[in-house]
């Protein structure tokens, strides 16, 4: 069986209400990849966030249960629901997938 690896952006944050704050106003952005940027290096408490929340291409395995399970089930090139594990809520935007 392959390894399916992706490449993403997050956005780490503490609060169910920030997350749910910025993904609104992500969404309503003219172009919601900029703005997920923007946000990124904004509020994101990963060190991801200075570049803007790219985490590069990553294996299924070396992120938390809940993150990969989001990666994998959302639609690429958009923002998916916020998903909480063990480090915060995160916002995520996949851009490629090996599946």
């Amino acid at each position: 069986m392959a390894i399916r690896r992706a490449h993403a952006r997050h956005i780490l944050v503490r609060s169910k209400g920030e997350a749910a704050q910025l993904r609104e106003r992500i969404e309503k952005a003219r172009k919601p990849l900029k703005e997920f940027q923007k946000m990124a290096r904004k509020h994101s408490e990963c060190p991801s966030g200075s570049k803007g929340g790219d985490l590069g291409w990553f294996q299924e395995r070396q992120m938390a249960r809940e993150f990969s399970q989001a990666v994998w089930g959302q639609d690429l090139n958009a923002i998916g629901p916020f998903v909480k594990t063990g480090f915060g809520y995160h916002l995520i935007w996949v851009h490629e997938r090996d599946d």
